[in-house]
């Protein structure tokens, strides 16, 4: 167990017996670094906390209100080529943040527009402010001990380098470490960090212990294990932040964990040791803040930022869509393909066992299952003539064992669009670096790709655009209830896309039907599977799902319109001129309004409204109703508990105006 910084200057007093003095900053250690809009603020500085042992230290304001109080950075290496800060505890652990000196400060600014492939939004405004701390110490030069000079190598020390780059976005703060190239390349064995986050008493959390688990509210205190990221905080000053990570490529898993020395204090928790050679970057620490959970969701965009550019040169087969599970024979296949024809949707995906049992090391993911009866090369050119493309799932142990040249080789003469990466194993440093090249190899072979299980993102689809969507989440392979669906939206998608996996006939539901359609709307995910567990058959002429064959999976434009945690939330999506709204409540009803002043002022739309109404007699119990309305209306429902209403505006043109109501003062 790694003891604070604070825990070992006490020992090392009470071992040589000295009083401990007051800490006090180094005045010229301190450097400060704010947003373009002035809304954070990060301050930087070193105290003295033993004699010849300085520390550093940060602290982060928004809008004038201490959000991160004085926090500790640092890096734990285990080289030899550093004096061990240490030596006193016997911990043969190197520490890179004791005694570190500034070499100079770089400060920058960048505010520069962007368009993704694909997205919440058809482009993306990067604007931050930039300090970099270039800090170095010193070490042990080892080429002297290799000449016999042993006895001297401290008499004879060598420089070493390491920064700090920070960024200040309107939306939150970014920083990481960065360890900058050397005539010999050094080795770097990580083992943890020092990053930790001192948060103002009386902040509670919504806690989660894995990647697709439930979610508990609870105090920084007693917690039974370390919580996924992002982290979603609530401060007694009425804030919300949330703590996550971005552009973790080649790095260990990390998860939060509660100091056991200081109170309301979180530790970042490696789930692994990291083996690098510099030049070498370590994730970005992201901290976000907000008046309010809409505007949370709302800047979410700040981790592709913080992320490469697109590295595919054509993108063109980059195609996002809707998809639909087809079972495992060439006959249902064909129908799932004729289905999804109908209902306009993009993709047919064969699931586990399509290539024998997915735990078996015998499995071969190169062929087909004899005992199957599936032609899965008829069933792709059948989709072709129709349109619908189709997707695979692979579990890891496949994909590992496969020479990835020649699966995806032959993925792609069978004309697949793409691969569902399944049992991932992402936690360690090896497994992380092997997962990003997997998705880079799929660029090469054009197939996009949809990572599940407990991969989550961290803004890797902005430089390689083919990773569509992964799941990292709970969704319906759980069947949660509303009150989990209404904390996603704050929580897990701030991470970025989703694979929910939205359900609509099956009888495992926990929500309304109305709920359903519009998590369509709420949940991003440009490849966004549909009718989950359901089959061709369970169709029996339901009106309402026009809904799902017109939503769309990527946006123009999103406005988040309101949401509080675990409570509502509501999820305004523009693509073109229409507009599609999902609101959904937890499991209690409620009162929810939607004002319509985002959408084009001067302007008629018809409303297109699908929300549960028990006087409907069908097996859903979802009522459609058809309004004409402007940006001077507001929609407003009493949804049922566990309910939801999911709207599609479309304009009208001014010959098509009389066959519309007028929008009523209150909805079911």
């Amino acid at each position: 167990m790694k003891l604070s910084i604070f825990t070992k200057s006490v020992l090392f007093f009470l071992i040589c017996g000295m009083p401990l003095k007051a800490q006090e900053i180094l005045p010229d250690s301190q450097q400060e670094l704010s947003s373009p809009d002035g809304s954070f603020n990060f301050k930087f500085y070193q105290k003295e906390i033993a004699p010849n042992k300085k520390q550093m230290y940060y602290q982060i304001n928004y809008n004038n209100k201490p959000v991160i109080l004085e926090s500790e950075l640092g890096v734990f290496i285990e080289n030899q080529l550093f004096e061990s800060a240490l030596a006193i505890t016997n911990d043969t652990t190197q520490i890179w943040s004791f005694n570190l000196e500034f070499k100079n400060v770089t400060k920058s600014k960048t505010d520069t527009i962007w368009k993704p492939v694909y997205g919440e939004n058809s482009q993306i405004r990067n604007n931050y402010n930039e300090l970099i701390l270039h800090l170095e110490k010193y070490g042990k030069d080892e080429s002297e001990e290799e000449e016999g000079h042993a006895g001297t190598s401290y008499d004879r020390r060598r420089t070493y380098e390491m920064d700090i780059v920070v960024r200040a976005y309107d939306e939150g703060i970014a920083f990481r470490y960065h360890f900058p190239e050397t005539n010999n390349g050094l080795f770097l064995h990580i083992t943890g960090e020092q990053t930790n986050f001192a948060l103002p008493e009386g902040t509670m959390a919504w806690y989660e212990r894995w990647a697709q688990g439930p979610y508990e509210y609870l105090p920084l205190k007693n917690w039974p294990d370390e919580s996924e990221r992002p982290l979603t905080l609530k401060l007694e000053n009425g804030l919300v932040a949330s703590l996550t990570e971005a552009r973790m490529v080649d790095y260990s898993r990390t998860k939060f964990k509660l100091s056991e020395e200081e109170p309301n204090t979180l530790e970042t928790s490696m789930y692994d040791v990291v083996d690098v050679i510099t030049p070498y970057s370590t994730p970005w620490r992201v901290f976000m803040a907000a008046e309010n959970p809409a505007q949370l969701l709302e800047n979410n965009e700040i981790i592709l930022n913080l992320n490469p550019e697109n590295q595919i040169e054509d993108t063109w087969w980059i195609k996002p869509g809707k998809a639909f599970r087809s079972n495992l024979t060439t006959g249902e296949g064909k129908a799932a393909v004729d289905f999804a024809a109908v209902r306009n949707l993009q993709y047919v995906h064969f699931d586990a066992g399509w290539y024998g049992p997915e735990m078996k090391v015998s499995s071969d993911a190169t062929t087909i299952d004899e005992n199957r009866d599936l032609d899965l090369e008829e069933v792709i050119y059948y989709g072709a003539q129709k349109g619908i493309g189709v997707f695979v799932y692979v579990n890891q142990r496949a994909l590992a064992k496969q020479n990835l040249d020649t699966l995806f080789s032959i993925y792609r003469k069978w004309g697949l669009k793409g691969i569902k990466f399944g049992f991932v194993q992402v936690g360690s440093n090896h497994w992380t670096r092997w997962m990003h090249d997997a998705v880079k190899k799929a660029a090469e072979y054009e197939l996009m790709v949809d990572i599940h299980d407990e991969y989550r993102p961290t803004g890797f689809s902005r430089t390689y655009p083919n990773l569509m969507t992964q799941e990292g989440i709970r969704g319906n392979e759980e069947m949660p209830d509303a009150t989990h669906n209404t904390i996603l939206p704050f929580t897990r998608y701030l991470a970025g896309a989703g694979d929910y996996t939205i359900a609509y006939y099956n009888n495992r539901i926990q929500t309304t039907h109305a709920h359903q359609l519009a998590l369509a709307a709420v949940y991003y995910s440009p490849i966004q599977y549909m009718y989950w567990y359901d089959t061709p058959s369970h169709y029996q002429g339901e009106k309402e799902i026009e809904f799902f064959d017109k939503v769309k999976t990527v946006w123009d434009e999103t406005k988040v319109i309101n949401g509080k945690i675990g409570e509502y939330a509501t999820v305004a999506r523009r693509s073109g001129s229409d507009w599609f709204i999902g609101t959904i409540t937890n499991n209690d009803g409620r009162r929810m309004e939607i004002p319509l002043d985002f959408i084009e002022k001067e302007q008629d739309y018809i409303a297109h409204i699908y929300v549960d109404d028990e006087k409907v007699k069908s097996r859903t119990a979802v009522n459609i109703l058809r309004y004409k309305v402007s940006a001077d209306d507001v929609l407003k429902f009493d949804l049922k508990a566990s309910g939801g209403a999911a709207v599609h505006l479309e304009k009208l043109s001014r010959n098509n105006q009389k066959n519309f109501k007028k929008l009523p003062k209150k909805i079911l």
